[in-house]
């Protein structure tokens, strides 16, 4: 019963979401355009599967994927097993190298959410389909999971060793400008872009979670002014990745085009 409750729950909230969605949609097309869509049968079955879904995904994170991230947080976290003892004081708990397990759990959980994000994988079709497959759906899907790991990683660092959020966030967007000065024009809307998708329904509530549960447990840190922030570097550094990947691309051929007049001259 509990699981019919939730799914009912889930669907209903899920109609509320799409409803807006489908409100502009329908609205512009018989309102403005004043044309009846073609094959609306299809098209509003395919809204329900829409509905199924989302209900369905939503549902099974709710039940499976974020408690588990929870739980793991808190373990990773908990000082009985970072320091072998119960409790911690604040010399003890500035020891940053103690957390590696904690900086490796949150590379390998940002990778991962990053790579079953729906709308990153929503993007990176479209874009391969845009591009006539010059920019490769999983290529980008890698480039972007990467700059996730890193990024929550170095912000799980953040919370450790207790340093300010600002600094990090102006560093990565002053490399994020110097990137874009040098970057291709056709790569620079999809690496910012890439950025935004990420925070989407996979991503951040486990990534959420870890931080909460790292500020939690350190002696010193604040739940409200250091568990968040997170977020922020899952936004950045994917922008930095993609546009790395493009860069480093870009010299790997240009590289192998010298090399290969070199040896025909």
């Amino acid at each position: 019963m509990d699981i019919l409750t939730a799914l009912t729950s889930t669907f209903a909230a899920t109609v509320l979401d799409v409803l807006p969605i489908a409100a502009v949609l329908f609205g512009f097309q018989f309102l403005v355009l004043r044309r009846r869509p073609p094959n609306l049968a299809k098209v509003l079955i395919g809204f329900g599967w829409v509905l199924v879904g989302l209900t369905l995904f939503l549902v099974g994170l709710e039940l499976a994927l974020f408690p588990l991230g929870t739980t793991l947080a808190k373990q990773l976290t908990d000082p009985l097993y970072v320091f072998g003892v119960e409790t911690v004081d604040s010399a003890m708990a500035a020891d940053w190298t103690a957390y590696g397990s904690v900086y490796a759990f949150a590379a390998a959980i940002g990778f991962a959410t990053t790579i079953a994000e729906p709308s990153l994988i929503a993007v990176s079709l479209k874009a391969e389909e845009i591009s006539g497959g010059a920019v490769q759906a999983f290529g980008l899907r890698i480039a972007v999971a990467i700059g996730v790991a890193v990024g929550v990683s170095l912000g799980a660092f953040r919370i450790v060793t207790g340093t300010p959020l600002p600094y990090y966030i102006m560093a990565g967007y002053a490399v994020v400008i110097l990137q874009t000065l040098r970057a291709s024009k056709m790569i620079i809307p999809l690496a910012y872009d890439s950025g935004g998708v990420t925070t989407s329904t996979v991503t951040v509530p486990v990534v959420t979670a870890l931080g909460l549960g790292l500020a939690s447990t350190i002696p010193g840190r604040s739940p409200l002014l250091d568990g968040f922030g997170l977020i922020a570097f899952a936004s950045v550094f994917p922008i930095m990745s993609v546009l790395g990947y493009e860069q480093l691309s870009r010299w790997f051929t240009g590289r192998k085009r010298r090399l290969k007049k070199e040896t025909e001259a």
